[in-house]
């Protein structure tokens, strides 16, 4: 009896059991594969980015079909289905999820997509917050006036003295002058561009992360550079030289300026949305504001590229007021049409991410 034993548990399957399992998997095929074979139609035309080719149908169950198909997979892999469906399944459901989850654009299509109406709407979100900016960094300034016309001295507390120079209160307007003027060579301007760029990046990025803290040090950041322009606006306003100095600070200003507006209206956004997250936990109020802020971050480390290239080389090559002046108007114009008229990226929501 223990041979017939051993021989009988060393049997094959019997072919009736082979033949049961084999009409198990073909029937789990063919309820299923309408949908596995529509899914695989939709993946193929956008793997070769033909989405004119898919019905709207198609599309919108997109999601749906890949569920389906994921579920299909589970099942197979418990039953032990046969290796030809559970491969076809594994592949179908790995390119489905590239798709549906997946990026869908190269870097090429992002910069398209940023250019195109990404940063100018998500600036236009930051509406609040820029206007918030703008009266604190004007409010800066005045404020540097104030306190260096009631006192001279604040003005050496206000400006460094490497940024001051020959830039104090009591100079005669011909040295002023001689302050403003340009150069015929661009020799040694890469690094002094370079420098600029350093210095402005510096306090941007500063504007942004302090925002974290509820948007207070921001503010304060935002009125105490303003208020260093104060300063040097009522020194040369004080030696007739309002409109030169105006001119020489508009070349890179308006662009440099905008974009420190930009960079304390980010991190005001991401510190207003803490301090008044209302339902939402204040983590996940940062996390929501900040992909925005972050997005206008991107786009203020153009602008400050193009703040240093014109402070280091078209203020420097510019010498008479005219041209200066026209350089920083013409920027001006350009960023706000830029930022109010181009409109979002198409499916993109009004506002950009919430």
């Amino acid at each position: 009896m223990a041979l017939v034993d051993i021989f009988r548990k060393a049997e094959v399957t019997p072919p009736a059991d082979i033949e049961a399992a084999s009409l198990r998997s073909d029937r789990f095929r063919l309820e299923r594969e309408a949908d596995w074979r529509r899914l695989e139609d939709v993946v193929i035309a956008l793997e070769k980015n033909r989405p004119g080719r898919i019905s709207d149908e198609d599309l919108v169950e997109l999601p749906v079909l890949y569920r389906k198909a994921a579920s299909s997979l589970a099942v197979a892999r418990e039953t032990s289905l046969d290796a030809a469906t559970l491969a076809f399944l594994e592949s179908l459901v790995r390119r489905a999820w590239f798709q549906v989850y997946g990026p869908r654009i190269g870097m090429f299509g992002w910069l398209r997509r940023f250019f195109g109406g990404g940063w100018s709407t998500a600036v236009r979100g930051l509406w609040l917050d820029i206007c918030i900016a703008l009266a604190v960094m004007v409010a800066g300034t005045l404020i540097g006036w104030v306190m260096v016309a009631s006192d001279p001295d604040w003005y050496y507390a206000l400006v460094p003295e490497g940024m001051g120079g020959s830039r104090t209160p009591g100079a005669s307007r011909e040295a002023l002058l001689e302050t403003l003027a340009g150069t015929s060579s661009a020799d040694g301007l890469t690094y002094f561009a370079a420098s600029l760029f350093s210095n402005n990046a510096t306090v941007s990025i500063l504007a942004f992360a302090l925002g974290f803290a509820f948007g207070i040090p921001t503010l304060l950041l935002l009125v105490h550079n303003m208020a260093l322009l104060g300063a040097m606006l009522w020194l040369f306003s004080g030696a007739g030289l309002t409109g030169e100095f105006l001119a020489w600070l508009s070349v890179h200003g308006t662009t440099e300026l905008f974009a420190i507006m930009l960079a304390g209206a980010a991190g005001l956004h991401v510190g207003r949305s803490m301090a008044f997250s209302g339902d939402r936990s204040i983590l996940a109020a940062a996390s929501q504001s900040g992909r925005r802020a972050g997005v206008v971050m991107a786009g203020v480390v153009l602008m400050l590229v193009v703040a240093g290239l014109l402070e280091g080389y078209a203020r420097q090559l510019l010498g008479d007021a005219i041209s200066r002046a026209s350089v920083g108007v013409a920027m001006l114009a350009f960023w706000l049409v830029y930022f109010i008229l181009v409109p979002p990226p198409e499916g993109a929501p009004e506002g950009g991410p919430r």
